[in-house]
């Protein structure tokens, strides 16, 4: 990992240029609707070069209360009264080494106990949680990047400073192109409204599309090199990003043109009424050796496999996985905003990097607390419903376990304990308020039926409060 970080500071200086004023890319562009605390004063130069540091820390803790609970298996939430929490820090350095070339470097440190083990799930209720490894501290990079921008003509677009993000000015006509360690989360599907887990909804399916398999290491981040075109209310973004050498790995394949993820996105922003809003469309592509469920059901049968991992016996070649879907949202006021989620994916094959699901739909709302006088408080609303496909049900309901889930009671008993797969439906509300200046306290509640898509267990409701800080 030393060497990958020299490198990417070393083609930070290399590939120098001399264009106009550098551009922000998703990454940094996140202009979060519920968060409280502004860009702060952190920049300065160093070697008369523009510098920032700014930094977050946060703590998420998670209670349910025993739920019911029939029958369980090995990848099922566990159903007794239990207690969740993760801790991260974050470091965000950014320099600029020309007019139009900035390099950021992100160290973070994790610690945490997810629920379960993270499994009986398809949407996690924390998404902090893919990061956390167990009680002891976990340093590593989470980001070592380089922007570079080229503008063309067009109108001045202000960049504030924020995490990620050197101030500057900027056309409303660019190229941004972004190399280096980063989260495919960070250049696509960009939300006012339900993005950070740290600031807004907690849950996986509000972070962005559930069913978007996203090429990633177990942590979320991985190597690749992203492209945005802005031609002013469009923007169109494209990249290739690693993929993991072993399905939901921490280790990635640097084998690019063999395994990887590419993914495509449209986006067009609007106006009505002078309240913004935008519409967006995003696919994906991913390749690597992952398990087809249909060769997984039938091993399975085969050799009498049932209550067993099959997937792992049946990763013997290249998959394609593909997925597409909608994202939009609307301001109705001011201080109030609503959005919307819908994504599928083929289904064919297990899950490479994300979540356990298929198709989602995620539903909601944003209000700051302008109107009773805490402008800096913000409320979020949200409905979710997750959804697998058929090829994964005849896989879970033949006595498989996947990855994350898996209801499966062992030894397995055969078609008479198969399980009734349903939607899994997901509400969740949160609130946030600013206490002191730069941090935050947050409330949030989440009730969860068919967990995991098994119409026997549940519902689970999880109580969870945070405590967010800045500088």
């Amino acid at each position: 990992m030393t060497r990958k970080l020299l490198l990417i500071f070393l083609l930070s200086f290399l590939t120098a240029s001399v264009y106009a004023q550098r551009a922000g890319s998703g990454a940094d562009q996140v202009e979060s609707f519920a968060r409280p605390i502004e860009g702060l004063p952190t920049e300065g130069t160093i070697f008369d070069l523009p510098v920032n540091l700014h930094g977050q820390t946060t703590y998420i803790n998670q209670r349910y209360n025993a739920f019911n609970s029939p029958y369980q298996g090995q990848n099922s939430l566990l159903p007794d009264k239990s207690m969740s929490y993760t801790w991260s820090g974050t470091l965000f350095f950014g320099a600029r080494v020309a007019s139009d070339t900035d390099i950021y470097f992100n160290p973070e440190v994790v610690s945490g106990v997810p629920f379960s083990g993270l499994t009986g799930l398809g949407g996690p209720t924390n998404g902090e949680a893919t990061r956390a490894q167990g009680a002891q501290a976990h340093f590593y990079s989470a980001r070592a990047f380089l922007r570079q921008t080229i503008n063309q003509e067009g109108g001045k677009v202000e960049l504030e400073n924020d995490a990620n993000q050197i101030s500057q000015t900027v056309s409303s006509n660019r190229f941004v192109i972004t190399a280096g360690q980063f989260s495919t989360l960070d250049i696509f599907d960009d939300s006012k409204y339900a993005k950070d887990p740290r600031v807004q909804f907690m849950n996986w399916g509000n972070m962005t599309y559930l069913s978007y398999d996203y090429a990633a290491d177990a942590r979320g981040y991985s190597w690749g090199l992203a492209g945005e075109w802005y031609r002013d209310n469009w923007v169109f973004r494209a990249s290739r990003m690693l993929a993991p050498k072993d399905p939901n790995g921490r280790d990635l394949n640097w084998q690019i043109f063999n395994s990887y993820g590419d993914q495509l996105e449209v986006e067009r922003q609007h106006s009505i009424g002078d309240l913004p809003g935008k519409v967006s469309v995003l696919g994906y592509r991913n390749r690597m050796v992952m398990a087809r469920f249909t060769d997984a059901t039938n091993y399975l049968i085969a050799n009498q496999a049932q209550g067993t991992q099959a997937i792992l016996n049946v990763r013997n070649s290249a998959q394609v996985k593909t997925g597409i879907g909608l994202n939009a949202e609307q301001a109705l006021t001011k201080d109030m905003g609503i959005y919307m989620r819908a994504f599928t994916s083929d289904g064919h094959t297990e899950t490479m990097a994300f979540a356990e699901a298929d198709s989602s739909l995620s539903v909601g709302m944003g209000i700051n607390g302008e109107r009773w006088g805490r402008a800096k408080d913000t409320i979020g609303l949200s409905a979710m419903l997750n959804g697998i496909s058929s090829n994964r049900r005849a896989y879970l309901q033949a006595g498989g376990i996947s990855n994350f889930i898996g209801d499966t009671p062992y030894p397995y008993a055969g078609p008479s304990q198969s399980i009734s797969y349903k939607p899994e439906q997901i509400s969740e509300v949160y609130y946030n308020a600013l206490v002191i200046e730069n941090v935050l306290l947050g409330l949030n509640y989440q009730h969860i039926m068919n967990p995991a898509y098994n119409a026997a267990r549940g519902p689970v409701n999880v109580v969870s409060f945070r405590v967010h800080a800045e500088f």
